[in-house]
């Protein structure tokens, strides 16, 4: 029997006692974080979200199996938050679209969760009307042509069935009754909701595809209604991929259970309480960043030289070389190692201890705090 089966659904149920303390704990570390970054400046503030939006948009794609491109999510959400920031470049349609459908959810969190904004939002993610190589239906709510939506994983004839979902022809009312309790909750606990409204909508699984990504941006609308505020300082998503494996047998199991869903809530609220904790590594990073540049921001240095400190400042996966540079920064290895010199000269890199063909270059740690 699957959750949506069961004869007094949709009325879920969990143990108050047994999450309490948990919940308390999450509602004091949200109320903590929130008052730190207010107390940052305007500029930090919003460099801050756009850090954790960009990690948002690309680990909730991630989970799917879908790679964006970083240097075009971080651009498509400055241009559509109407940031002036250095080294925009253009995006694709698709990255613009999860874009939208991200912004749209954090930033008009206030704003009524509709049809024609889950459908609105659909269009966003598939603008082509297609999955990969399969035309689908966008939107609008699946008809299950092909037979049940189900969940599956394994080779063609070996398939195994993780999940069977509603069928097409409940819908409609499946969805009305979500949407007037997400609107209308009552008492419960606004962290409660959002993980309600995760796990009820995904079982619903109301599209041919992109269910996970909304369930996951209608999460972050609830989030941020709690918190009353656009801007988003820790990602849900990316705690998430952290635990994608858990995540995969958690809602197997709960959806193929009862109404009582404790553990899927108790597993919500430690992973929002990880979500939460990791933002003090991204406060870290917007920090550390804003020093760097209170110390070079008069320094004469060029477009590439900016472009390719600010990569590494926001976290640059690997060693930085000069044929990376040259990469990078679209020039010549000759131009890279003269622009790497000149920051050397200036104190902002320094030559890492390995020569060679090993030879490799860091921020000089001098220049701003470290965790350490």
């Amino acid at each position: 029997m699957y959750l949506w089966e069961n004869a007094d659904w949709p009325n879920f149920d969990w143990n108050e006692t047994e999450l309490f303390k948990l919940l308390l704990r999450v509602s004091k570390e949200q109320a903590r974080l929130l008052g730190h970054m207010g107390s940052l400046g305007f500029e930090l503030r919003n460099e801050a979200n756009l850090f954790i939006l960009t990690e948002d948009v690309l680990k909730s794609s991630d989970i799917e199996g879908e790679t964006l491109a970083p240097d075009q999510v971080r651009s498509s959400i400055a241009r559509q938050l109407g940031m002036d920031i250095a080294g925009l470049i253009p995006a694709d349609r698709n990255v613009d679209g999860v874009v939208e459908m991200m912004l749209d959810a954090s930033a008009n969190y206030a704003e009524a969760l509709t049809e024609e904004r889950l459908f609105a939002w659909h269009r966003s993610l598939f603008p082509t009307g297609q999955s990969g190589m399969t035309k689908i239906r966008v939107g609008n709510w699946r008809v299950d042509k092909n037979g049940p939506m189900q969940v599956v994983s394994g080779p063609i004839g070996k398939e195994k069935v993780h999940y069977e979902a509603p069928p097409a022809n409940r819908i409609a009312d499946e969805m009305s009754q979500f949407m007037f309790w997400f609107e209308q909750p009552g008492d419960m606990d606004p962290l409660l909701i959002a993980g309600l409204a995760h796990l009820w909508f995904i079982t619903i699984h109301p599209f041919d595809d992109g269910n996970g990504r909304i369930a996951r941006a209608i999460a972050d609308m609830a989030l941020a209604r709690s918190e009353n505020t656009e801007q988003r300082f820790y990602s849900m998503s990316a705690q998430i991929c952290r635990e994608q494996r858990t995540y995969y047998n958690l809602l197997e199991r709960t959806q193929k259970g009862g109404l009582d869903i404790t553990q899927w809530q108790n597993w919500f609220l430690n992973c929002l309480l990880g979500a939460i904790e990791g933002a003090q590594k991204t406060l870290s990073v917007v920090l550390n960043k804003s020093h760097f540049w209170e110390r070079f921001a008069k320094e004469p240095l060029n477009k590439r030289q900016i472009k390719v400190l600010n990569k590494m400042l926001d976290g640059f996966e690997g060693k930085l070389t000069t044929s990376k540079w040259s990469k990078i920064a679209k020039c010549s290895q000759d131009t890279a190692y003269r622009d790497i010199l000149d920051l050397i000269k200036r104190e902002a890199l320094q030559k890492n201890p390995a020569g060679g063909r090993s030879t490799s270059y860091s921020l000089k740690a001098s220049n701003y705090p470290t965790n350490s």
